[in-house]
């Protein structure tokens, strides 16, 4: 119960920190995708339909505030969340390799949905400039900003999975 009220409250957290201190400290004209990010890995931690639901509230923040259309950023960032959800079984603590190709892929596909969505259909046939101007440093940057949240939120959820486990196990004695 707790752990899903610090998720609850990590989501406007991140946001918060997204759109406020990272706008402050762009690099290469882009802040990372912590939206994307945390979609990832709590589809990642916790499975399919965890990282939907958290993918569909972080899309909808973005939605209220900057989007243009509402529910577009919470459907494309629930179906980031749900597929990498589906790689829960693959989940080791110790291999950081799976979870940035995960959020290399993730971050690429959600630019590349973006362009398709708000510019393609415009007829706003640029995309090497979006690529090279948008996308690409975008990825760079949130994997970089993910190698020190990722290990964060990783002993968040260690920390309580063992306590857990731990009420578990004393059940179980009693």
């Amino acid at each position: 119960m707790i752990q899903r009220i610090l998720i609850a409250i990590s989501i406007p957290f991140f946001f918060l920190l997204q759109t406020g201190v990272f706008t402050y400290l762009k690099l290469g004209n882009c802040i990372p995708n912590l939206m994307v990010l945390i979609a990832c890995i709590y589809g990642f931690f916790y499975g399919e339909k965890f990282g939907c639901v958290v993918g569909f509230f972080c899309g909808l923040l973005i939605d209220i505030f900057f989007g243009n259309m509402l529910g577009m950023n919470a459907l494309i960032i629930m179906f980031i969340g749900y597929i990498n959800g589906g790689f829960s079984d693959l989940f080791y603590a110790e291999d950081i390799r799976l979870p940035m190709i995960l959020l290399t892929l993730s971050d690429a596909t959600y630019g590349l949905m973006i362009y398709i969505f708000t510019f393609l259909m415009r007829g706003k046939l640029s995309i090497g400039y979006y690529l090279t101007g948008v996308i690409l440093p975008e990825i760079f940057y949130t994997i970089l900003v993910s190698l020190v949240i990722y290990p964060i939120l990783l002993g968040i959820d260690t920390f309580f999975r063992n306590l857990r486990i731990k009420k578990e196990r004393e059940k179980q004695d009693v």
